[in-house]
Formats: structure tokens, C-alpha cells, sequence
């Protein structure tokens, strides 16, 4: 009997899971959540949180219950969660108080929440209303899910996510240093995809002076990132892209602290402990992910650092010959896929921790 309901548990899970998935770059800086609703073996409600500062993931399964005339089996009911219901009151009400206003009979809840307003407050308050509660259910592939969550609250820092294109015989830039296309279209459309999907996007001096990056998602719909250019001289000049004011900008450096339209300029030391201030700043705006798109010695820094999570790899099928080489990978990185996009082909890997 135990062995079923466990294995029923996974599957409603799952299901929780795969709809937490569909708020993917829209709900940050919360975490995604599903949620489903089971009544004798049969879903009766389902929702995920789908917006920052709309309704949780539990109000819009409950409210989806309620639009299929399911109230009166509530109580009767096991509530499938990613992650532990929120007891205190954000931009919404405690979702744990709906549960037990709603008299559910059993949660089964995938991840714990670190966010130390929460942090099992909201299983034990479940818990002391007489609410049954499983904890623990696919754990990992909650936390997977949610990465950028977890990094941000344990480890004090953003998610990053390393990116970079590389030619054949793998070199991110010709010898002058000019603005070179590597990858084909679909990599780049995948590339605005990506940028969607995270919360910011960094560049170092020499791009932003050399490739007068645009860093928006103009190749696919979704939110831009917050720009961040590091220029520690304040050498680079205003009539750039990164200057437009067309997105949220932060642009740190050793001199100033300023606002000027949607730009914000920093002021950081650029000591050795250099990266420590960086993400400690960051960690104060909530900036929950990262994704460094160069150039070689930005990158290099961060993969000599170990503080990365992730490694995304375009190779072009064309060689240039000569030019700046691609950042060399250290040890302790794991190759975890690849997939052929157009032309390229793609590569991901991951520290390992």
C-alpha cells in the first residue's frame, strides 16, 4: 500500500512539476510552482504561478476546483505543491492559510522553502491545523527546477550561467578584435530565448566597446534582462547600446554612483576580492540569475573563480584561422548534453558540486 501511494505521489508530482515549468521567465524573483489538486484518483484543480505578483500557485488550483464545482471534495482532497506553501503575507496572502480554510486533507509537498520567511513555517502550520503533510517527494528535480531559487538563498548569490560561441578550431573573436558572427541564426535565436528565461546579462569593457551588444530579446518574445557592463575607467563611450535606456542597466565601476535614466552606475572595488562585492551587490537587488556572455577574459575570471553553475557552448562548423582564443574549461566541469542547432552544434555542461 505504501509502495502505490508513493508512486502515485511521483506521479501527481510530476504532473506539479511540468506545470511550475510554464512560469519560466515570468515569475522571478519568486520560484516556479505547481501545484494539483486529487480527489480519489482523479485531478480536480490544477494551477502554477504565472506571474510575479499575481496569485500563487495553490490559489489558481483552488480557484481551478472551484470553476469545475469541486468545493464539496476539498476536504477529501490531497494538494500535489512544488514547494512549501507560503505562510506570511507578500504580495498575496499565506497560501497556507487557503489550505486550511479550504479543510484539505493531505499536502504533499516536493521541496522545503529556504526563503527564511517560510523555511517550514508553512508545513508547520499546516501540520498544527491537522493537515497530514509528505515532504521530500522528487526532491532533486524540484531543486533542478528550481536553481536559481536555491542559489540565491544558499549560496548568496545569482545563478550563472557562462555562454559563449566559438569556431571551429575555437576562437571567440578574429585577432582584431572586430565583432564577428559565429553562430547561425537559430543559435542566436536560442540565444534571445535564453536571455528571457534569466534575470541578467553581463559583458565586460572590450565587448561592450568592440560589439556594441544590444543584450535585449529582440528574437524572441519575453522580458529583457537588466544589462550589466563592467567598466571599471568609465572609458566606454555613452553613445553605446548598453546607454539607450531602452532596458534596466547597471554599469559598475571604481568612481561613481549615479542614476541616469534606466542606467545605474556603481561604484565597486575592484580589488581581488573583486567577484565577492560584485555578487554581494547583486544578492541586494535580488538579481537571482546571471548569464556572462563575455568576452574571454570576463569568462576566463569566472571559470578560474568556480563560482558558475552552468557552461554553454555554440560551435560553429567554420574556422577563422587565428584570433582570440575560447576560455579554457577547468577541471571539475561535467559534460551533460548536446543538441545540433542549424548549423552549430551546442554543449552543455555543468560544475560539479
Amino acid at each position: 500500500m505504501a509502495d502505490s501511494l508513493s508512486m502515485l505521489d511521483n506521479l501527481y508530482m510530476r504532473r506539479a512539476l511540468e506545470l511550475a515549468a510554464l512560469g519560466r521567465g515570468s515569475v522571478s524573483p519568486n520560484p516556479m510552482v505547481g501545484c494539483v489538486i486529487v480527489h480519489n484518483g482523479r485531478i480536480i484543480g490544477e494551477g502554477w504561478h504565472q506571474r510575479y505578483g499575481d496569485w500563487h500557485a495553490e490559489v489558481n488550483a483552488v480557484n481551478d476546483a472551484l470553476s469545475r464545482n469541486a468545493a464539496p471534495l476539498l476536504p477529501e482532497s490531497t494538494i500535489y505543491v512544488t514547494l512549501e506553501p507560503c505562510s506570511h503575507f507578500g504580495k498575496t496572502p499565506p497560501c497556507a492559510d487557503l489550505l486550511i480554510e479550504k479543510q484539505v486533507k493531505r499536502v504533499v509537498v516536493c521541496n522545503d522553502d529556504p526563503n527564511p520567511l517560510v523555511a517550514g513555517k508553512g508545513i508547520q502550520k499546516l501540520r498544527d491545523a491537522g493537515i497530514e503533510v509528505t515532504t521530500g517527494v522528487l526532491i532533486e528535480e524540484g531543486r533542478k527546477l528550481n536553481a536559481r531559487f536555491f542559489t540565491f538563498f544558499e549560496k548568496k548569490r545569482p545563478y550563472v550561467i557562462l555562454k559563449w560561441a566559438e569556431t571551429a578550431d575555437g576562437f571567440i573573436a578574429d585577432e582584431d578584435k572586430q565583432p564577428l558572427s559565429i553562430s547561425c541564426r537559430q543559435s542566436r535565436t536560442l540565444s534571445h530565448q535564453w536571455r528571457t528565461q534569466e534575470d541578467a546579462i553581463l559583458v565586460g569593457t572590450n565587448t561592450a566597446l568592440n560589439d556594441n551588444p544590444q543584450l535585449n530579446a529582440r528574437l524572441w518574445a519575453g522580458h529583457n534582462p537588466v544589462r550589466i557592463v563592467l567598466d571599471r575607467t568609465l572609458r566606454l563611450p555613452r553613445a553605446l547600446h548598453l546607454f539607450d535606456n531602452s532596458q534596466k542597466t547597471i554599469c559598475y565601476n571604481a568612481f561613481t554612483n549615479e542614476e541616469a535614466g534606466a542606467t545605474t552606475f556603481v561604484r565597486i572595488n575592484f580589488d581581488e576580492m573583486f567577484l565577492d562585492h560584485f555578487f554581494e551587490d547583486l544578492h541586494h537587488r535580488k538579481i537571482q540569475s546571471l548569464l556572462v556572455e563575455g568576452g574571454s577574459q570576463l569568462l576566463q575570471a569566472f571559470l578560474n573563480d568556480g563560482r558558475f553553475d552552468e557552461i554553454r557552448i555554440v560551435k560553429s562548423p567554420n574556422p577563422i584561422g587565428k584570433g582570440t582564443s575560447s576560455p579554457l574549461l577547468p577541471p571539475g566541469v561535467r559534460f551533460m548534453a548536446q543538441e545540433n542547432i542549424g548549423v552549430d552544434w551546442l554543449g552543455y555542461y555543468e560544475k560539479e558540486h
